[in-house]
């Protein structure tokens, strides 16, 4: 009796429909992170100036306070927050600060994480940093499972710390701290960090700056707690990432391309708070309509909406904040210079 081989039907091959026009989301994307990087040298140059002028008794060059460095002030900006929640009035100390919170929550609310890809400059220099160490070393370095996912959990610790700490404290409590000496100088305090560092506060900096070059993306994925609090209103968001298998050529080149070292190539929808909607999945997929971002049942949102929309929430609320005389904290001259030349001597109440 003969035996009837039988071969295997071949598996069929999806067909490539390559995309009409080159993506530029990149392009775009860079543009407004150089332009907020830039936004942030003029505030840090000038704020520099503000407090030299004080410093030196009124003898350097006087320019007045920008308020946008309160930016760099998340608890005190946090606190002032839960002052707004609490009581309905916009807080007198730093309140430029708590808008800019508040424009940036509804930033990665509406639209992902995308303050982390789009406007964060502390982002846009770790972004530098990996692929400088990808170009010079032709790849970057992933830690192994086992390492990663505790160290992923660090900035939600972190959180959970800062938001305890700020929950715990009264109102009263809150407007004493911000409205006492350190609270009144902490953007000066902060400037000091810098200007005095200490060696161990070097030997670390230098020490993130080195991890961040071989390790992609190593402060924003394991350390920033601004993050973690950005990705947690993210997960609220109605947008996603999401995958169209059908039209999928299974190239995994979104996987290679994403920053966060998602599996987009294998999920048909990206819903984890590590996703800051750079779209850079989406730029390097060769497949017309396998990759999109938007909501569900709708159509893809282009990368120029979301930059429109990440500019009109920034400006929108920052804008109301100075129209409705929100914006600075108006302080006397007087205390300025009583203040700022003595702000290293202030501690931590």
């Amino acid at each position: 009796m003969a035996t009837a081989l039988i071969s295997p039907t071949p598996k069929s091959r999806k067909k490539l429909q390559k995309r009409r026009a080159p993506d530029r989301s990149q392009r775009l994307r860079r543009a407004f992170q150089l332009g907020f990087l830039a936004l942030n040298l003029w505030i840090g140059t000038q704020f520099v100036l503000f407090v030299h002028y004080y410093e030196s008794g009124g003898r350097g060059m006087r320019v007045s306070r920008p308020a946008g460095v309160e930016g760099w002030l998340p608890i005190a900006s946090l606190m002032n927050l839960k002052v707004l929640l609490a009581t309905g009035h916009v807080p007198p100390v730093h309140p430029a600060g708590m808008f800019l919170l508040i424009a940036f929550l509804a930033i990665s609310w509406l639209l992902r994480k995308s303050f982390c890809a789009w406007l964060c400059p502390v982002g846009t220099v770790s972004e530098w940093l990996w692929q400088l160490g990808k170009r010079t070393f032709h790849r970057n370095w992933r830690l192994p499972r086992w390492l990663d996912i505790p160290l992923r959990s660090v900035k939600y610790i972190l959180l959970g710390l800062f938001l305890y700490a700020v929950g715990s404290m009264s109102v009263p409590a809150i407007q004493d701290f911000l409205e006492g000496p350190y609270g009144l100088v902490s953007d000066v305090k902060m400037l000091d960090f810098f200007r005095f560092m200490s060696v161990a506060g070097a030997m670390v900096l230098a020490l993130l700056v080195v991890l961040s070059v071989f390790v992609q993306s190593f402060w924003c994925r394991y350390l920033c707690p601004y993050g973690a609090l950005m990705g947690l209103a993210a997960l609220a968001s109605p947008l996603r990432i999401r995958r169209e298998a059908s039209l999928c050529i299974d190239c995994a080149k979104c996987a290679k391309a994403c920053p966060a070292l998602l599996p987009v190539d294998r999920l048909a929808s990206i819903r984890s708070a590590e996703c800051t909607a750079c779209l850079e999945c989406v730029a390097v997929c060769p497949a017309e309509g396998a990759l999109r971002m938007s909501a569900p049942r709708s159509r893809p949102v282009p990368a120029w909406m979301i930059a429109a929309t990440v500019a009109v929430l920034f400006l929108g609320i920052c804008g109301f904040a100075r129209w409705a005389g929100y914006w600075h904290t108006d302080l006397p001259e007087r205390l300025y210079f009583d203040l700022i030349p003595h702000a290293r001597e202030f501690t931590h109440p």
